[in-house]
């Protein structure tokens, strides 16, 4: 549908579009080569896009320009933030402007009455936290890496706190949104909740930078709990784990977080963070709250976790101790590119209902054995997430198949049980494969959302949509 755009702009149209934009902007356009070259990719397999230019914004009115000026040119703009993402969303596959918005870098109001707060794209997840601790509250989005508020709202980012608080779809009320025609408009309030018109504030969240660019995001806040108490469980089997979790989900006890490893990344996290557990399946919890109500969680979560073979809970309660156990969890990535140097992580996730995720995890970790391949697994289980970093040599060209088989399946498998191919990594480039398969007449929807707000196709694009 937007073949013509995915040929790069000739340099005639490129040196035209430069001209302008260093008219407006100075030296915050950028033509080097190491410029260019980081933001031609986001983490995770490499999907190399190299873009002409890239261009630093500081003002809406600003990016409203550089759309308008490249949509007058049909020139392509990828959206960059923290270059965190995992599945090729920022590779300019066809050339054209990065737009980094890593100095939308504002906090620009915080009500701790209303517990809300509104922020620049550019802002991150850490620097708001940090910025607000003094006021009692935070932001509870956490999906490990120290991601742009701006990069999580366009992918619908997760994390660990999700089985909780819910992803950014639940804490965004609003934002600011450049189109790209160049006009600036603000979607959504400051309100709990609205009937009036058509969601757009949801439309983009998730859009992954296809409709047009994220600016300022206005976001819920919450009190910091009384008491944060951090466990670990030990099972000797992966069924066990999974079915204690499903159990206490289904018991309706309400725990902050709920994160499985199993025997092969907890070795790697044994390993690269210097942990003392086994190397076997286990559970990191996180119980939040009075102190009455969690010592009542604690206690009926032990009680779960022995009926399916847990062993004794290890406690973590000082802050110190528990930022070490959620750092462990967090460098998980790097663990497992640890467990095999050289090789590379074909990292992906999927999400199905609680009710299959036994199945769905059981199925997949005999898939895994039958590969031959090292395929770790991590997952956000208390919502029914979990992630695969893949080991493979890119050099050999049957490992290669073997992992991109695997990763094939892992979403076909997920979506076959009423599940999806991504819970939070988003589309980007290597899950359009899946978009038909999940969303059936529904991607012919997608598309026409796309034209009719981007009809000349320069958002971002081959991204998405199939």
């Amino acid at each position: 549908m937007y073949a013509e755009v995915l040929r790069r702009p000739g340099p005639e149209v490129i040196a035209a579009v430069r001209a302008k934009l260093v008219e407006r902007l100075g030296t915050r356009v950028s033509v080097s080569q190491a410029m260019l070259d980081q933001h031609s990719h986001g983490e995770g397999l490499p999907a190399i896009g190299m873009p002409d230019l890239v261009v630093f914004p500081e003002t809406n009115e600003e990016v409203a320009f550089v759309l308008a000026l490249c949509n007058e040119h049909r020139v392509p703009v990828t959206p960059f933030g923290a270059g965190s993402s995992l599945e090729g969303q920022l590779a300019a596959v066809a050339g054209g402007v990065s737009l980094d918005t890593s100095r939308f870098d504002k906090i620009l109001d915080v009500s701790p009455d209303s517990l809300d707060c509104r922020v620049q794209a550019g802002v991150t997840r850490e620097a708001l936290n940090a910025h607000i601790r003094d006021t009692g509250l935070f932001f509870p989005v956490d999906p490990g890496a120290n991601a742009s508020i701006g990069g999580m709202a366009s992918t619908r980012a997760s994390g660990t706190n999700a089985v909780r608080y819910g992803t950014m779809r639940e804490n965004i009320l609003g934002l600011t949104v450049v189109t790209p025609d160049g006009r600036i408009v603000r979607t959504g309030s400051r309100a709990r909740k609205s009937s009036a018109g058509l969601d757009l504030t949801h439309l983009y969240v998730g859009s992954e930078g296809t409709l047009g660019v994220i600016t300022e995001i206005q976001l819920k806040l919450y009190g910091l709990p009384e008491t944060i108490v951090a466990a670990v469980c030990q099972f000797q089997s992966l069924e066990g784990a999974v079915a204690a979790v499903v159990t206490a989900l289904q018991s309706n006890l309400k725990m902050a977080r709920v994160e499985l490893l199993d025997e092969m990344q907890m070795r790697a996290a044994i390993n690269y963070s210097k942990l003392d557990y086994a190397e076997t399946p286990t559970l990191f919890l996180e119980f939040q709250g009075t102190p009455n109500g969690v010592r009542e969680d604690v206690e009926m979560m032990r009680t779960i976790t022995e009926e399916h073979g847990g062993g004794a809970f290890q406690f973590a309660e000082r802050p110190e101790d528990r930022n070490r156990l959620w750092k462990a969890r967090h460098n998980s990535y790097q663990a497992v590119m640890a467990l095999s140097p050289g090789k590379n992580n074909m990292g992906t996730d999927a999400c199905v209902p609680i009710a299959a995720l036994p199945d769905c995890l059981l199925e997949t970790k005999a898939d895994i054995v039958a590969s031959g391949l090292t395929a770790p697994i991590v997952g956000h289980v208390g919502d029914g997430n979990f992630h695969l970093g893949i080991l493979f040599d890119p050099k050999d060209a049957d490992e290669t198949a073997r992992a991109e088989g695997l990763a094939f399946r892992t979403a076909r498998r997920a979506i076959a049980m009423g599940g999806t191919c991504s819970g939070e990594h988003g589309v980007g480039l290597h899950k359009i494969v899946h978009m038909e398969a999940e969303h059936g007449e529904g991607v012919a929807l997608m598309k026409a959302v796309k034209k009719a707000l981007d009809p000349t196709g320069i958002m971002n694009p081959g991204k998405v949509y199939p």
